[in-house]
């Protein structure tokens, strides 16, 4: 691996995920509209940052206590509303069903094979008990649905995601469910090894598969990112099958625990959807990605990759939830085998369906509940021992007044229940000036206590110096990995993105590039260009997190990044 492919390689690992589109609030990967024209070296980037520091006027607050509120934020209150998520198709029919689907079948272009049959069955008007029947689809990611429906906010009455897997975690949550068909399509989870890195695997371990793909990450030889396994399908695919890989016995034994840490310590990159996915492959930062075949199939760029199957099939089971009424299973039933028809099969060939038809798992069964422990370990172990140290920087300018601020100060409350104790967290807020309202400190009830006081105490005025507030948070941060050269850190910036006094963002962003901190922005009510610019240096993510579901989209940012 040539030094440029470290450089980068080491700046992807100071990321996991982010929260994308599927989520509350819309997270996306910025791409490189922020980057520094000039790129600086390390040495310069540390000479630099104190100068700019001499410019900027920092108080320290004293720090106040307040009351922690632990577990008082419910999945139902942190889900946004049903409408963040409107119909791809919307049932005509005096009788209707409602179908939350996985998105790659039923979103936009390609992604539309189920739209487009469930538009074809509702032209046809079919009548039962002389009532004409229709379907209704709406295209929810399958780890949120699966957080809808268990959380019982928001229930249809059909669910077909991805794979196998979330309904079996379903039921394990005790959710009345039952399958009703094992698949209305194919499709297959796989790796995506470019032609150069898959001919070093095969000329180092003798074949390429899933096992010798993780061993050559171990091994160091290679970098590899998978998708977020709490959101994505092909990521909980891939963190079942790579644990079973190590244990095919038991995915959580000591064994199988022990082995995931010491891959996961190799680990680049966790994305928290596929399009984050991609821009990290196309910068170059990544050797080896997850993706479905379909995907494949439907993107001419991803020519020059070898795809691996592995795991469990993506057989897009259909799942009936809750009691249907009779005829309620009856228009079900009949929209199955409109699905399965000849005529439908053919069409999800031309949407890249169907593809690989002899591929069969050789993943052992495994029980909803296991499945949930996993999702457990992968947030207890992916930063495989290395800790956290995160600074948020929060906007409390005059333009945050009103609903911004007040929504800033409940999300970052109620969303810290979500940062682990055994990471260390510091606060910075800025107007005309910049604040550091905590030090940087490890997460326990006691720091968390602070924390909450001094996000309870924000009081917006004045103009808006967000580059100042990052150069103090990247002092803060630098300082902590002198301390601790293992340390993972990354930046947090809370504003609604109108910077218009102190520093400007050329200033900062060579510093912040050759510094490598990659920093995630929500905006609220925002300007979400200049947010996503600052994102963009370091090739991290960006929410727009309106009033509805800006806590959702928190704790699903804190739940994979601390």
């Amino acid at each position: 691996m040539n030094e440029n492919r470290k450089k980068i390689v080491g700046t992807m690992s100071l990321m996991a995920v982010l929260v994308a589109g599927v989520v509350g609030g819309g997270m996306v990967l910025t791409k490189n509209i922020g980057k520094s024209a000039r790129e600086i070296s390390h040495e310069e980037a540390m000479e630099d940052l104190p100068k700019l520091l001499k410019k900027i006027n920092v108080t320290n607050v004293e720090p106040r206590k307040a009351q922690v509120q632990i577990g008082t934020s419910s999945l139902i209150d942190e889900l946004p509303d049903i409408s963040k998520y409107p119909l791809s198709v919307t049932g005509n029919g005096e009788i209707d069903i409602e179908i939350f689907s996985s998105t790659e079948k039923s979103s936009k272009g390609t992604d539309g094979w189920l739209n487009e049959i469930a538009e074809n069955f509702n032209d046809e008007r079919f009548e039962i008990d002389g009532y004409t029947v229709s379907v209704s689809v709406r295209p929810v990611a399958s780890g949120l649905s699966v957080d809808y429906i268990k959380s019982g906010k928001y229930v249809p009455e059909v669910f077909t995601p991805s794979n196998e897997l979330w309904g079996d975690m379903i039921e394990a949550e005790g959710v009345d469910i039952e399958l009703v068909d094992e698949s209305i399509v194919s499709n297959t989870a796989g790796i995506l090894v470019n032609k150069e890195t898959y001919s070093e695997i095969e000329k180092q371990y003798g074949s390429v598969s899933i096992n010798t793909v993780i061993q050559a990450t171990v091994d160091g030889m290679i970098a590899m990112g998978y998708t977020n396994p709490y959101a994505s399908s092909t990521g909980l695919n891939f963190l079942v099958s790579a644990l079973s890989c190590f244990d095919n016995t038991d995915i959580l034994s000591t064994k199988a625990v022990e082995s995931f840490v010491d891959f996961q310590a190799n680990v680049p990159f966790v994305a928290y959807t596929t399009l984050q996915m991609r821009e990290a492959a196309e910068s170059g930062a990544l050797d080896a990605f997850i993706m479905e075949n379909q995907t494949v199939y439907n993107d001419p760029s991803l020519k020059n990759y070898k795809f691996i199957p592995f795991g469990v099939e993506h057989n897009n089971p259909v799942y009936a939830l809750g009691t249907l009424t009779p005829t309620q299973q009856e228009v079900l039933d009949k929209f199955v085998d409109y699905c399965k028809n000849s005529e439908s099969q053919k069409l999800a060939g031309k949407y890249g369906f169907n593809q690989i038809k002899d591929y069969k798992s050789d993943i052992p069964e495994i029980a909803g509940t296991s499945l949930i422990s996993a999702q457990k370990l992968w947030k207890e172990e992916k930063d495989a021992g290395k800790p956290v140290v995160a600074v948020f920087v929060a906007d409390t300018s005059g333009s945050m007044d009103g609903e911004p601020i007040a929504q800033l100060k409940r999300s970052l409350i109620n969303a810290s229940q979500y940062i682990g104790e055994e990471n260390s967290i510091g606060l910075v807020t800025y107007n005309n000036d910049v604040q550091i309202n905590l030090p940087i400190a490890k997460f326990d009830i006691n720091h968390r206590a602070y924390f909450t006081g001094a996000v309870e105490d924000m009081s917006p005025f004045g103009s808006t110096a967000t580059f100042d507030g990052v150069a103090v948070a990247a002092d803060m941060l630098v300082k902590a990995r002198e301390e601790n050269p293992d340390a993972k850190i990354m930046m947090f910036v809370l504003s609604d993105g109108e910077t218009n006094v102190g520093s400007s963002l050329k200033d900062i962003s060579g510093i912040i590039q050759a510094l490598e901190i990659p920093i995630y922005t929500i905006g609220y009510n925002a300007d979400l260009e200049e947010l996503g610019k600052l994102s963009a240096i370091n090739e991290a993510a960006s929410v727009n997190a309106d009033s509805d579901d800006v806590v959702y989209a928190l704790k699903n940012l804190f739940n994979a990044q601390v």
